[in-house]
C-alpha cells in the first residue's frame, strides 16, 4: 500500500508502503541535464523509463545481480526494496565519451582496449566530481570493503548489460551505477534506475545516439529515442 511521500527528485517520487523495508519509485515526465541546470518536461518519458528500468534492473537480479528492484506496479510505479543512499556512482566505461573524453583529451566515441571504471561524488553543487576511494573514505561515505563490493557489481553488471544491448542491436557506451545499503540487510545493492537517462546507448549500424544526450545536445526526438530502446527490449527472449 502506497503511504507518504519521503522524497522527491527531479525525476523520480519516493513513496513508504506498510513495509519498514519496501518504497514505491513514481516515474516523472521530467529530463534534466548538465547537474539539473537544463531541464524540461516530456510527456510519456517516465512511462518509458519505468519500463526500461523494470527490465534492466529484473534482468540483472535473475542473473545473480543484486538490486533495489522488486516488481513493476503499473506504467509508472515499481516496488523497491529500501535503502540507505550511498552518494557515490561507479561509471562503467566501454568508450570514452562525453565529460570522460572532454577531460582526457580524446575524441568523442575513442574506444580503448580496456573497459574503465570511475568513481564520482554524487554531488550537483560540485559537479559530481571523480574521487579516488581514499576520498571517498575520508568524506565518509563509504568504507573501503564497501567500494570494493561496489566496483565489483559494476564490473559483473556492466558486461551482462553491454552483451544484453548487443543483443538488440544497441551499443552500451557507457553506465552509470548508484548503490545504497539495504534496509533489511545492510548489503550492498545497485539502486535508482538504468534508463537511457543513466547509459549512453548508440545504434550499432548508424551511431545515432538513444539517450540523454539528445537532450543536452538539443538533438531532438528523445522521447521516440526511448520508445526505440524499449521496443528493442521488449523483444529480447530474458
Amino acid at each position: 500500500m502506497k503511504k507518504d511521500l519521503i522524497f522527491e527528485g527531479n525525476e523520480k517520487r519516493v513513496y513508504a508502503t506498510d513495509d519498514p523495508h519496501r518504497v514505491i519509485f513514481h516515474y516523472k515526465d521530467v529530463i534534466v541535464a548538465f547537474n539539473s541546470v537544463k531541464r524540461a518536461r516530456m510527456r510519456g518519458k517516465g512511462i518509458l523509463n519505468n519500463r526500461i528500468s523494470a527490465i534492466l534492473l529484473g534482468y540483472l537480479n535473475r542473473m545473480g545481480i543484486r538490486t533495489h528492484f522488486i516488481e513493476l506496479l503499473d506504467e509508472r510505479e515499481q516496488l523497491c526494496r529500501k535503502i540507505d543512499i550511498i552518494p557515490l556512482e561507479v561509471v562503467f566505461h566501454n568508450r570514452m565519451a562525453g565529460t570522460l573524453a572532454a577531460k582526457l583529451g580524446v575524441e568523442d566515441g575513442f574506444k580503448p582496449a580496456n573497459t574503465i571504471t570511475d568513481l564520482c561524488y554524487n554531488n550537483d553543487e560540485l559537479g559530481d566530481p571523480l574521487v579516488n576511494s581514499d576520498q571517498a573514505v575520508a568524506l565518509g561515505l563509504a568504507s573501503y570493503e564497501e567500494l570494493e563490493q561496489m566496483f565489483s557489481l559494476a564490473k559483473k553488471a556492466g558486461p551482462l548489460l553491454t552483451e544484453l544491448f548487443h543483443r538488440a542491436g544497441t551499443e552500451l557506451v557507457d553506465v552509470k551505477f548508484e548503490f545504497g545499503r539495504a534496509s533489511d540487510t545492510g548489503e550492498i545493492i545497485i539502486s535508482d534506475e538504468i534508463s537511457p537517462d543513466t547509459c549512453r546507448l548508440w545504434d550499432e549500424q548508424t551511431g545515432e545516439r538513444m539517450d540523454r544526450d539528445r537532450f543536452r545536445l538539443d538533438l531532438g526526438d528523445v522521447v521516440p529515442a526511448y520508445a526505440e530502446v524499449l521496443e528493442r527490449l521488449e523483444k529480447l527472449d530474458i
